[in-house]
């Protein structure tokens, strides 16, 4: 019972909290490291919205009503493999949640790296959010935003690539510059659910992987996208959670993050739960993880 009526108070708090949605796209014309080869992205529904070959990359803005605003602004990763993006259920859902706690959420539509346009395909995901991040801060006064308070959240591969801009948030490619470009990029904290963090074998989530940077990739490129290889103490601080009997990405992927942010003496909050499986999103139903978030709100209050 206590479940349903929780549930149900969140749908009413998602269909009247938040005042605006906007809706930008990342790049003026063709995106860089990407053809124009007449490509369509695709959307199925089936219980949670799907994304396929994203063509056109965006952010999705929501923001909370005026008397609520805190000035936190966080940039949401959906999961999916680096195949698909579950653009509800790990995106605009939590966006809207967050409104609810006078919180900005930006829901990034990223490219994904097997689409046949790309030039450069494992440089893209970072290169979206990169630009998403600048992005929020070049609107930071419009859109009520403290520039200093723009935060990530990634789930399961939308983990990874929180993880990879949390670490790489100043990494270049050639390709032409705007005025935004000169923004930081590097968000001011990280929020990372069932993250994929390690390529290394022992912890590797072989999907993500595999699409990122391809079945045979070197040492060197299975290195540089495992995040817990890549903290320094310039790493944000970080929350993490994560269940015990997740089959889909291993435990040992937070352990390892958190390890390399402790070692750097990065703030950080690592959560386990017994159980929730992968994917579990709200936790709605799944037992004492279903608390999370009231957890992760708290750890947001205290952030310097």
């Amino acid at each position: 019972m206590k479940t349903l009526f929780s549930c149900i108070l969140l749908c009413l708090m998602l269909s009247t909290a938040y005042s605006q949605e906007i809706i930008l796209s990342l790049w003026e014309g063709t995106p860089p490291l990407q053809n124009d080869m007449g490509l369509e992205e695709k959307a199925v529904e089936e219980g949670i919205i799907r994304i396929e070959n994203v063509q056109t990359p965006q952010i999705e803005v929501f923001l909370p009503s005026k008397q609520s605003r805190t000035g936190q602004a966080v940039v949401i990763f959906p999961g999916g493999g680096y195949h698909i993006l579950a653009y509800d259920w790990e995106g605009r859902d939590f966006a809207k949640w967050l409104n609810t706690q006078g919180i900005v959420g930006i829901v990034v539509k990223y490219r994904l790296p097997d689409s046949k346009s790309l030039t450069d395909a494992k440089e893209v995901p970072l290169l979206d959010a990169q630009r998403a991040i600048r992005l929020a801060r070049h609107h930071a006064e419009e859109w009520k935003i403290d520039p200093e308070k723009i935060g990530v959240l990634g789930f399961s591969a939308g983990g990874h690539l929180a993880s990879t801009v949390s670490t790489q948030y100043a990494h270049e490619v050639d390709r032409p510059k705007d005025a935004i470009d000169a923004l930081s990029a590097r968000p001011d904290f990280s929020i990372l659910a069932y993250p994929v963090i390690s390529f290394r074998d022992a912890s590797a989530h072989s999907g993500s992987r595999r699409n990122l940077i391809g079945e045979n990739a070197s040492q060197e490129l299975i290195d540089r996208f495992s995040g817990e290889l890549n903290v320094t103490e310039e790493t944000p601080p970080t929350f993490l959670v994560h269940a015990q009997d997740d089959k889909g990405v291993p435990i040992e992927n937070s352990f390892l993050y958190y390890k390399a942010l402790h070692a750097k003496g990065v703030p950080a909050s690592l959560h386990i739960y017994p159980s929730g499986g992968h994917g579990f999103g709200f936790g709605f139903g799944k037992g004492p993880v279903s608390g999370w978030r009231e957890v992760l709100l708290d750890w947001m209050v205290d952030l310097k």
